[in-house]
């Protein structure tokens, strides 16, 4: 079972304060663990806010009002920029042929110049599992799983992505219980 690039899907019974209704996209699945930002927690700041801490100009209208992003737990004073296309950064994970995970400041003095890739999703810290730990979550039913529409991350506000990840699998909110075993 590989989850990369997919969404998980917190069900009803994870009640930890971190993760609950959290929507989060894994970049990466191997033998390790796994790794991946959570997608649907605005921290309350734009980009612009972020460029003005790291002090670089800000010179691509459309990304001005983007919100930052609770990423998840691990590194949480980090940057990491989920982006469509790919492109050509210091350091780069390539999560599939046209979305990369970058942690290098190369991206954010590109996207500063007006330039950078089209696409943009950043966060602040990331959620990790070490190995066999995302399984056992799963088999336990904490998440499920569902192949990832990146649209879902770069076209829909916060607000929408995890009933739209829902949507994905044919599941309305509303039939999601807590109890098992009944409806």
């Amino acid at each position: 079972m590989n989850l990369t690039r997919q969404f998980l899907i917190a069900m009803p019974n994870l009640v930890d304060p971190i993760f609950e209704r959290t929507l989060a996209y894994i970049c990466d699945h191997n033998e390790r663990g796994a790794m991946g930002v959570i997608v649907n927690r605005p921290l309350g700041m734009a980009l612009s806010a972020l460029f003005e801490q790291i002090d670089v100009e800000l010179h691509r209208p459309d990304v001005i009002d983007l919100p930052v992003h609770f990423g998840g737990p691990v590194q949480t004073d980090r940057g990491f920029v989920l982006h469509q296309p790919l492109g050509e950064w210091q350091s780069t994970l390539a999560v599939s042929e046209e979305i990369g995970l970058t942690t290098s400041k190369d991206i954010l003095l590109a996207v500063g110049e007006g330039a950078g890739p089209e696409h943009l999703f950043v966060t602040l810290g990331y959620a990790g599992w070490e190995a066999g730990q995302l399984e056992n979550e799963i088999a336990q039913n904490a998440w499920i799983s569902v192949d990832a529409d990146p649209d879902i991350i770069f076209s829909l506000p916060p607000e929408g992505r995890y009933e739209a990840a829902l949507a994905l699998m044919g599941i309305d909110m509303a039939m999601l219980s807590k109890e098992a075993g009944h409806a």
